[in-house]
């Protein structure tokens, strides 16, 4: 028989099994945002319903996000996913907001909102992962 392997892996609880794939599933939704807030920018720029580059580039931030959300929710209830989860979010805002600032000196909106969801992103997933392994470890 032939096994299918699906990605990314997951565990017997239904989380993604590995740092390196939930980094793989944060990026890959961070560079599909851009894609897409690009393309919308094209158009709005051909248009001339705007300049190119004003846009938002936080909102590429959406489909991490969602991913975050399935996480929690396999997680399943207790107190431990809430205090990663607000602990994840605070540093990775904190970091995020922290680029897209540093950023923001030199290029336009679109760049810098990028590279603050993508500081974010990254930042809230190495939080998510080990402090959720590390709690329940201590835990027992």
């Amino acid at each position: 028989m032939t096994e299918t392997r699906t990605y990314p892996r997951r565990d017997a609880e239904g989380r993604i099994a590995s740092i390196s794939d939930l980094l793989g599933v944060v990026l890959a939704g961070l560079l599909v945002g851009v894609a897409v807030l690009l393309l919308f920018e094209a158009v709005m720029s051909v248009l001339q319903l705007s300049r190119f580059g004003q846009a938002s580039g936080w909102l590429a931030v959406l489909l991490p996000a969602w991913t975050f959300v399935e996480e929690f929710r396999a997680v399943g209830y207790g107190g431990r996913r809430i205090v990663v989860a607000i602990l994840a979010a605070g540093f990775g805002v904190g970091v995020g907001m922290t680029v897209a600032g540093a950023v923001a000196q030199s290029f336009p909106p679109l760049v810098s909102g990028a590279a603050g969801a993508a500081g974010t992103s990254v930042f809230y997933a190495l939080i998510w992962f080990y402090g959720l392994r590390s709690l329940r470890d201590r835990a027992g």
